[in-house]
């Protein structure tokens, strides 16, 4: 029996692809697998290529697998387009319908199982995603009451006997593969797993669950890949809670929504991709300056301009550290995981209304969009700090406003909401005085700037950088941030069975960069390998101006819209390992 295994399934883009691939692991994730997905889609709406990867293991996993141990193929491109990852003896099942060929020099067993004949017996082509799973699910020897458990739950809604007919397809799927392969294949029976129950989620959800246990009740959004499903989650959830979101005519008005929103004393944020968060930075500007807590999600794709809209990539760095005009107070940070997603959600919630001032939480698209297992939630762990919020304004003489931007020692000002007595003052994106009132004095505008600034100097975030276990005098330090951290430490986890010891830390506030930190495990290092889905190194020029060390850190880049694999970043180690042996 085997600890994990690997699955793809193929076709073209609104063929049932998607489907298929979340009641295959939703089965798999009630038997208490560990999961881990990636989803390579078109930006088409329908047609166009498309396929879902799962990693099944009974231990933890947070990385995709190198190769594959079973393709589901649709049609005949999916076979050509990812037969290459097949292991030797790997299995394809296709779809007889399109008389499949195996690739020249593909070593794989392939069983053509009538999948389009099975759904049109049943009364329609649209039974062929669960044809297709039940022969998947066949071949792994899993019991099919948990798969059909699934099914019912997919489609109870629709009445007993669309669930009927879905299970029929399973059980005639199943059946066609085992009389081809002549029963479960002995070399893909997964080892029984834990059966302990555990999310499956996206971190896109994750996001918007911590949204609205942060007290969140406000979302102003325009739909965008891969920031869509977070406004989506909330407009089912949002009412529940007396919330609700609202669809804007672009990202421009999203931003400020979400920035009216805070003022008026509602928790609210917008969640968008680059070309939203462009069109989002006069705005930013706007809540640095008048100092309104507003909290933004940027779920990073391929750029510039529509780019490659549907792939991975981490190139947005720059522009959330950089991109407003003039000089504002503002806090990125980077989850790295679903876990982290949620929490790191609240606390950007937190951080924004105790330093008012925009927080950007910076994911990527296969955090934003792979779906994964997580441990379960500890709401316990929940803590609302809405900051320097006045609910009593003290009693002014005569004519007098209320000192919103007074000067104090943080840089932090007492913030009071439009109705709260006494606290009547003047709000404007120019520059001001303490009460808010219009100033071009030169004194008052250096003193403004640098109390703005000043609250930069007092951040405090939960692990600002994180390093598991760390080794004292580590061969290579291999530093990234998102989702390249299951990546990395599946990499080192090879690495160190060839006598390699590295460290790996993750860095989780990218602005303002947390170089006292990161800076003794630099240190130690001989060699340091940033790793980073763009083409120029932002993450690794951040360390470099911080932190220094420039001659020991060496960039390990990918920018054609896949994520890493563990393979790759081991095969870098191993380089640079050598290199400095000699």
């Amino acid at each position: 029996m085997i600890s994990q295994l690997s699955w793809k399934i193929g076709g073209q883009q609104g063929e049932g692809v998607e489907s298929t691939d979340r009641i295959f692991s939703t089965a798999l994730n009630r038997l208490g697998y560990y999961l881990y997905g990636y989803r390579h889609f078109s930006s088409r709406i329908k047609g166009g290529h498309t396929n879902n990867k799962i990693r099944i293991s009974t231990k933890p996993i947070r990385a995709i697998s190198d190769d594959l141990d079973i393709l589901v193929a649709f049609d005949q491109e999916s076979i050509d387009f990812n037969a290459h990852e097949l292991r030797d003896n790997g299995v394809i099942v296709a779809d007889a319908k399109f008389n499949p060929v195996l690739p020249e020099g593909i070593k794989a067993r392939l069983f053509p199982v009538p999948i389009t004949a099975i759904a049109e017996e049943l009364g329609t082509s649209l039974f062929k995603n669960m044809a297709a799973s039940g022969a998947s699910w066949a071949l792994l020897g899993l019991p099919l009451d948990v798969f059909n458990k699934a099914v019912e739950e997919e489609f109870g809604r629709k009445g007993a006997a669309v669930v009927e007919k879905n299970i029929e397809a399973v059980r005639k799927g199943a059946e066609s593969v085992l009389e081809l392969a002549g029963g479960p294949i002995a070399d893909f029976q997964l080892e029984p797993a834990d059966g302990k129950q555990k999310l499956f989620m996206i971190g896109n959800d994750a996001i918007a669950l911590g949204a609205v246990a942060a007290g969140c009740r406000f979302m102003p959004a325009y739909p965008i890949t891969p920031a869509s499903e977070v406004m989506e989650y909330l407009i089912k959830a949002l009412p529940k809670f007396g919330g609700t979101v609202i669809q804007t005519e672009d990202e421009i008005a999203a931003c400020t929504m979400a920035i009216g929103a805070n003022y008026a004393g509602a928790r609210a944020l917008t969640a968008s991709a680059g070309p939203g968060l462009s069109l989002m930075m006069e705005a930013i500007g706007l809540a640095g300056m008048t100092e309104t807590p507003v909290v933004i999600v940027d779920t990073q794709r391929g750029g510039p301009s529509t780019g490659l809209p549907t792939k991975q990539e981490q190139s947005d760095l720059n522009a959330m550290v950089y991109g407003t005009h003039g000089e504002i107070p503002k806090i990125v940070l980077s989850p790295s995981t679903i876990e982290e997603c949620f929490y790191d959600t609240i606390e950007a919630f937190n951080l924004a209304e105790k330093y008012q001032c925009p927080v950007i939480l910076m994911t990527d698209l296969q955090l934003s969009l792979g779906k994964q297992s997580a441990e379960m939630l500890d709401y316990n762990r929940i803590v609302i700090d809405r900051g320097a919020l006045v609910t009593e304004a003290p009693e002014l003489e005569a004519n007098q406003l209320f000192k919103r931007y007074e000067f104090t020692a943080n840089g932090i000002s007492p913030r009071v909401i439009p109705g709260v007595k006494h606290g009547l003052h003047h709000v404007t994106g120019v520059e001001h005085d303490q009460t808010g009132r219009p100033s071009e004095s030169t004194e008052n505008r250096q003193k403004m700037m640098d109390k703005r600034l000043e609250k930069l100097k007092h951040i405090q975030v939960t692990d600002a950088i994180k390093v598991d276990a760390p080794n004292e005098n580590p061969d290579i330090l291999i530093i990234g941030m998102g989702s390249t951290g299951g990546t990395i430490d599946e990499a080192r986890s090879r690495v160190a069975a060839q006598g390699i010891t590295t460290n790996h830390a993750t860095v989780r506030l990218i602005h303002p960069f947390p170089a006292e930190q990161l800076r003794p495990y630099v240190e130690k290092a001989k060699t340091v390998i940033v790793v980073e889905n763009n083409a120029t190194g932002q993450l690794a020029d951040q360390i470099k101006l911080h932190v220094g060390h420039a001659d020991k850190i060496k960039n390990m880049l990918k920018y054609n819209g896949n994520p890493f694999l563990p393979a790759e970043i081991e095969q870098k180690i191993k380089e640079l390992t050598l290199a400095w042996q000699r």
